[in-house]
């Protein structure tokens, strides 16, 4: 079965794959659901110097050592910018990508080209929006519990990864087995940023009726998505 690479987005940590990883795994794939530099249970590494870019890295490199290939990379919200990045590098051990409701930039946009923040908790390191509003705005449409689980773990983003242009030296311009999920009750990503994904990658397009957490919400439709052959 082949190996998955799960990729977390802003304001979360590798917790976030936990029912689509269980479930992976339990068709028999291996799966990695890390946390990123910085990230969850990774906050207390924050300093400068931690990007789009250095998450590719640290990623690569742990691809690396674990002799992966014929990968499924999937990513979601602004992990979709680290696995554009990723690919890039480690494109011979690339055999699917697929982009969860997931930013995928061109070549030296930033995030504030495609979504508009309301982080009003900013440092010098990381940014994000207050607890009340991850309650609130974020995880609004999880129910009870699952928000409440999401909201012990929800940690601020290493800031250069929401504010730097994002390098990508030729993911656009190779083919790619791809597949692009859009989730019909999230408003960011745009549908219409996606949809230039899906077309540019010549990529599957699917549709799940949930918010920006599809992976807490229809975890075994996802799956299914990522997994089928």
């Amino acid at each position: 079965m082949p190996a998955i690479l799960l990729i977390h987005g802003a304001y979360q940590g590798g917790w976030i794959w936990r029912p689509v990883a269980t479930l992976l795994r339990a068709r028999g794939h291996e799966v990695l659901a890390p946390s990123l530099d910085g990230c969850a249970e990774r906050a207390h590494q924050l300093r400068p110097g931690i990007t789009n870019e250095t998450h590719a890295l640290e990623l690569a490199a742990l691809v690396g050592n674990e002799d992966l290939d014929e990968l499924t990379l999937v990513g979601t919200s602004t992990g979709g910018m680290v696995l554009c990045r990723l690919a890039e590098l480690i494109r011979e051990r690339v055999a699917r990508v697929v982009l969860a409701d997931a930013l995928a930039l061109l070549d030296g946009e930033r995030l504030a080209d495609v979504v508009t923040r309301r982080n009003p908790v900013t440092t010098e390191l990381a940014t994000g929006p207050t607890l009340a509003d991850a309650r609130d705005r974020l995880f609004a449409e999880l129910d009870e519990a699952t928000r409440d689980w999401a909201l012990a773990r929800y940690s601020p983003h290493p800031i250069a990864v929401m504010e730097q242009p994002v390098r990508l030296e030729s993911f656009w311009s190779l083919p790619w087995n791809a597949r692009v999920v859009w989730c019909r009750r999230s408003q960011n990503p745009p549908r219409a940023h996606q949809q230039r994904a899906a077309q540019t990658l010549g990529a599957e397009w699917f549709e799940l009726d949930s918010g920006h957490y599809p992976m807490l919400q229809h975890p075994a439709a996802l799956a299914d998505i990522i997994a089928r052959a």
